[in-house]
C-alpha cells in the first residue's frame, strides 16, 4: 500500500468559495484515512465559513505553525496570516489577494523543503493579484519560475479528457504570433512524457487541433495549418511521438472524437477549455504538467457571487486532492522503475496516415 501523503491545499482568494470547497472536500472522514491535508491560510477565516455550511459535522481541526507538525489523523491548518485577517464574502479587495499570495508562497516553500508532498491550489483573482504587484499571469507561471524549469504545460484532466494548451494565457489577438512548430513539439514532448510517467499510458495519442475554423479551409481562412502546425506535426511522429491531425476542433468535440485518443493539444485556452468545461466541468483539474513536484487545482474560479452562501460544488477540489495523490504514487512508481532499469515493453504502434493531413 502507498505511504499516507501530506497534502498541502493554499487557501486561494479568501473572499471566493475556496475555503467552502476546501471544507466540504475535506469532510468526509475517509480523506483523513487517505491523506494528511494540510490548508495554508487562517483558522480564523475557516472557521467564519465552517459557520456558513449545512451538514457538516465536527470537524478535528490542528493549528499549526509549520507543516512539518501535521498531525496525520486532523485537518492542519497553518496559520500564515495576520490575526486580524478581515473577511469579505464575494469581493474583491487587496487584502484578499495580499492573503492569497501568502499562501502560496508559504505553500511553495514548505513543499521545497519537503514537508508536503503535493500540492492543491484553491482559486485566486488573477487581475487582483496583479495589482498587489504578483508579477505573474496565474498559479502556472508563478510555479514554471520558482521550480526553475525552462517549460510546463497547464493540463486540464478528467477521467475521460485531457487537454493541454500550446498559448495559456495569452491575449487572443495575440495568439497566432505565438504559436510556432518549435513551441507545439516541445509541448508535444513534455505531454507524451508527463502522460506516460504521470498516469501510466504507453504509446499515448495525442490529438492536434488547428488555429483557424475549418483548419483554414485549404488557406482560405489562414494557412497555419500547412505551414506551422502540420509541419510540427510529422517533425513529432518522426521523434516516436504519436501525435495526430490538426483536427478542426467544432467537429472534433461534436462527434467525441477526443475518445480516440489518450490528450488533446489545443492551440489556445478557450479552444480547449471550453469543450473540456463542458464536459468535465464538476470533476475536471488543473493539473500542471512539467514541474518536479505535483500541483494540481479546481477548475473552477472564485465564484465571488456564491461566496459564503453554501452553494459551491466541491466535486472539482475532491478530484484535485485525489488526482494528486494518484499522480505522484504512479510517479513514484515509474521513477522507481526506470531507477531500476527494468524494462517497459510498449506495444507496436503504427503511426497511421491521419498524422500527415489536415483533417476538418
Amino acid at each position: 500500500m502507498a505511504r499516507k501523503l501530506v497534502v498541502g491545499i493554499t487557501q486561494g482568494d479568501g473572499n471566493g468559495i475556496g475555503y467552502e470547497v476546501i471544507i466540504k472536500a475535506l469532510a468526509d472522514e475517509r480523506m483523513l484515512d487517505l491523506c494528511t491535508p494540510v490548508i495554508y491560510g487562517s483558522s480564523k477565516i475557516f472557521g467564519f465559513y465552517k459557520k456558513h455550511i449545512h451538514d457538516v459535522e465536527q470537524l478535528n481541526t490542528n493549528v499549526i505553525t509549520s507543516a512539518k507538525d501535521a498531525h496525520q489523523k486532523r485537518i492542519n491548518i497553518v496559520n500564515c496570516l495576520p490575526e486580524n485577517v478581515f473577511v469579505e464574502p464575494g469581493q474583491s479587495t487587496p487584502e484578499s489577494a495580499k492573503a492569497a499570495m501568502t499562501s502560496l508562497a508559504k505553500a511553495v516553500a514548505d513543499i521545497k523543503e519537503g514537508y508536503i508532498d503535493v500540492l492543491v491550489t484553491a482559486p485566486i483573482n488573477k487581475r487582483a493579484m496583479a495589482g498587489e504587484g504578483f508579477g505573474y499571469t496565474g498559479h502556472t507561471e508563478y510555479l514554471e519560475q520558482e521550480f526553475g524549469v525552462d517549460e510546463v504545460a497547464m493540463l486540464m484532466v478528467s477521467d475521460r479528457l485531457k487537454v493541454g494548451v500550446v498559448t495559456g494565457h495569452v491575449a487572443l489577438k495575440d495568439v497566432a504570433a505565438s504559436i510556432t512548430k518549435e513551441k507545439i513539439i516541445s509541448k508535444l514532448r513534455l505531454i507524451k512524457k508527463s502522460l506516460e510517467r504521470d498516469f501510466c499510458i504507453d504509446a499515448p495519442k495525442i490529438a492536434v487541433l488547428g488555429l483557424n475554423p475549418h483548419c483554414g479551409d485549404g488557406g482560405l481562412l489562414g494557412d497555419e495549418e500547412q505551414q506551422i502546425i502540420l509541419p510540427a506535426i510529422q517533425e513529432a511522429n518522426a521523434e516516436g511521438i504519436l501525435a495526430f491531425g490538426p483536427y478542426s476542433s467544432d467537429g472534433f468535440f461534436g462527434l467525441a472524437n477526443y475518445t480516440k485518443f489518450d490528450a488533446v493539444l489545443a492551440m489556445y485556452h478557450d479552444q480547449g477549455l471550453t469543450p473540456f468545461k463542458a464536459i468535465a466541468f464538476e470533476d475536471g483539474v488543473n493539473f500542471t504538467a512539467g514541474l518536479p513536484v505535483v500541483r494540481t487545482s479546481p477548475d473552477h474560479g472564485t465564484a465571488y457571487e456564491m461566496a459564503g452562501r453554501d452553494m459551491a460544488d466541491p466535486r472539482s477540489m475532491i478530484s484535485a486532492i485525489y488526482t494528486a495523490i494518484d499522480i505522484c504514487n504512479r510517479r513514484a512508481e515509474y521513477d522507481d522503475l526506470v531507477e531500476n532499469r527494468m524494462t517497459i515493453v510498449l506495444p507496436d504502434t503504427e503511426i497511421k496516415p491521419r498524422g500527415g493531413r489536415i483533417i476538418e
